[in-house]
């Protein structure tokens, strides 16, 4: 039975100033570096890690690996953030400003579209699009570890959209380094419960914290 952690990256500088990244490529900040030591501490024993290919999921993995020894590391393009088009690099206010009514949390008013969704921009990677490499990259990570336990380090977008594919209702919002365990079983992978591996507030490793 394959187990698979999948964990967002630690804090980037893009993070650090609140913009959206979605495939943009930004590194991590020293604050991420520092979350991706401290997490090491809380992963436990693993048997392998895969990460997206972006920088900020890259190097966390890479530290994680070189904090616990493990040699099985691996990056995986499928495993790349959502593409946020048009909405990559701004910040909320910046949002607010450029596509007014986008987002739910916009002052002036948000403005769904006839399917109650936000209006998102012609070049946003749709949900099918998402879902599908993302459920094939997990796959193959579940084919070429068929038993044992995996660190998967992603991204918050990625995890949100697999939880829903998974048939959980909305969970809130990840912290660097917070994610979710899904098991490879007979009939599918099943969703299991999120945690940290670091303290939100900090760089305090926490030990298999259920949030």
């Amino acid at each position: 039975m394959t187990r698979l952690l999948l964990i967002r990256h630690g804090e980037s500088i893009w993070n650090a100033d609140g913009r959206w990244q979605g495939q943009a490529d930004p590194p991590l900040s020293d604050r991420g570096r520092e979350q991706a030591r401290a997490a090491a501490a809380a992963v436990g024993q693993i048997d392998a890690i895969v990460t997206s290919d972006l920088q900020r999921a890259a190097e966390t993995g890479a530290i994680i690996a070189r904090s616990l020894g493990v040699d099985h590391l691996a990056t995986d393009a499928g495993l790349r953030e959502r593409d946020a088009g048009a909405l990559s690099g701004l910040t909320r206010t910046e949002i607010f400003e450029r596509f007014p009514g986008l987002l739910a949390d916009d002052p002036a008013g948000f403005v769904p579209g006839d399917d109650g969704e936000p209006r998102w921009p012609d070049d946003w990677e749709p949900d099918a699009s998402l879902v599908a490499r993302v459920t094939a990259s997990l796959g193959a990570i579940v084919r070429l570890v068929p038993d044992g336990d995996v660190l998967v380090v992603t991204h918050g977008g990625v995890i949100y959209a697999v939880e829903r594919d998974l048939g959980s209702e909305p969970r809130g919002r990840l912290a660097n380094l917070q994610g979710v365990t899904v098991t490879a079983t007979p009939t599918g992978l099943a969703l299991g419960d999120r945690v940290s591996l670091v303290d939100p507030a900090g760089t305090t490793p926490v030990e298999a914290d259920r949030i």
